[in-house]
């Protein structure tokens, strides 16, 4: 693709995004709804304006690892270790209820498979997309809302991302079962090992920081290598682990978080998320969907998929939630908040495809999950804090 190209295609998502957004915000939806909304109308599926390519794609996920790192920043250390053996166990659910739900569900459309045969292996599979958490479209929600940092918010965030990492682990599991070159354990090793060095590490850093932050305050060279820190961490996760990026990118921003600068640091980082790389990220969700070659069975199948997938997390989460003291609005929203499926989700998808468990037919159901979840999920959040602020001014 030429230089020229990617100039057109850049100043098309950056003004539809924007427009939508705002539009969206007049409907009291999100703006992140209207962004995604754009990627739709510009790409494939409707005017054909602009289709998915590596640039995008690269661009995209450069803005989910800075939307990732923006919310380890923001996060509060004290309460992120509190809510953490909750987050845990909520992740430990919202895995187990989805991945036994898919499986079942494919089942259900193409019949029961016996243990160790091929549609078993397909079945599993299914239900292994349905794992999958995209914490970042609930992240850019709670933010917009002011309740990233609340207990419900942090555990959202701390759940989605255990839930992530314990889905990597699991996808390795379901794909040592046709390559048995794949080593299970050597993914769970890899996964401790990567939080041991980012715990001594992270410390290690955190204490260059601090120096750097006592003589040179509020200058531009600390948010310049935070990012760098940021980006490094996230390629060291994925590179030498097999973390994904966003995981590492999430631990830099956790990291920094108790930094006198943190909140200058932040707002330079949202600068350019803001602007650029997360209109560009929402966007290529819309960009990915087409709906060619799908037949009435297909049809019913995604419908399926969908419900399933939103309803298997919402009643993991939401319930598990609950049994650890949680009211039950509040389960409630950690239910839905861990509902959206999106970058992870395609990532599991292509996986499974290279693997022969998964045919190319399927991703449209796997996109239109992460297109409804990444639309109804902001909205149905907006609308419990929204009765739940109502309930608490009447109060008042």
């Amino acid at each position: 693709m030429e230089t020229i190209d990617i100039l057109r295609e850049l100043a098309i998502i950056l003004f539809v995004a924007k427009c939508l957004g705002i539009l969206a915000r007049k409907f009291k939806a999100p703006q992140v709804v209207g962004q995604i909304l754009a990627g739709l109308l510009v790409g494939p599926c409707v005017l054909g304006w602009i289709s998915q390519n590596d640039f995008i794609t690269q661009m995209a996920e450069v803005g989910v690892i800075v939307l990732m790192f923006s919310v380890g920043l923001e996060s509060d250390l004290k309460e992120l270790l509190k809510t953490g053996p909750v987050a845990f166990l909520i992740a430990c659910f919202g895995v187990f209820i989805p991945l036994v739900a898919g499986a079942l569900l494919y089942m259900g459309f193409y019949g029961m498979a016996p243990w160790g045969s091929e549609n078993f292996y397909k079945a599993v599979f299914m239900g292994t997309i349905m794992t999958a958490t995209s914490v970042s479209i609930t992240v850019a929600s709670l933010q917009e809302l002011g309740k990233i940092k609340s207990k419900v918010g942090t555990t959202i965030v701390s759940a989605a991302i255990i839930d992530d990492i314990i889905g990597i682990i699991v996808l390795t599991f379901v794909i040592s079962f046709k390559n048995p070159d794949s080593n299970p354990g050597m993914v769970v090793m890899k996964t401790i090992a990567f939080f041991v060095v980012a715990v001594v590490g992270g410390f290690v850093v955190y204490k260059i920081f601090l120096t750097l932050d006592k003589r040179y305050p509020h200058t531009r060279r600390i948010p310049i290598v935070s990012v760098a820190f940021c980006f490094a961490l996230a390629y060291i996760a994925e590179r030498y682990f097999g973390i994904a990026d966003i995981t590492g990118a999430y631990v830099a921003g956790v990291v920094l978080c108790n930094l006198s600068d943190n909140e200058y640091i932040e707002r330079k980082v949202d600068v350019s998320s803001y602007m650029f790389f997360g209109p560009i990220f929402f966007a290529s969700i819309g960009l990915k969907t087409s709906f060619d070659g799908v037949n009435g069975k297909m049809i019913a199948f995604c419908i399926c998929f969908v419900i399933v997938a939103l309803l298997a997390k919402v009643v993991g989460c939401g319930l598990t939630g609950r049994l650890c003291k949680y009211n039950v609005s509040d389960s409630l929203k950690i239910g839905v908040g861990m509902m959206t499926r999106g970058e992870v989700a395609l990532i599991v998808a292509q996986k499974g495809l290279a693997a022969g468990l998964l045919t190319a037919d399927y991703f449209t159901a796997v996109i239109l999950l992460i297109l409804v979840s990444s639309i109804l999920t902001p909205i149905i959040l907006k609308l419990l804090y929204s009765r739940d602020d109502k309930k608490e001014a009447a109060r008042a």
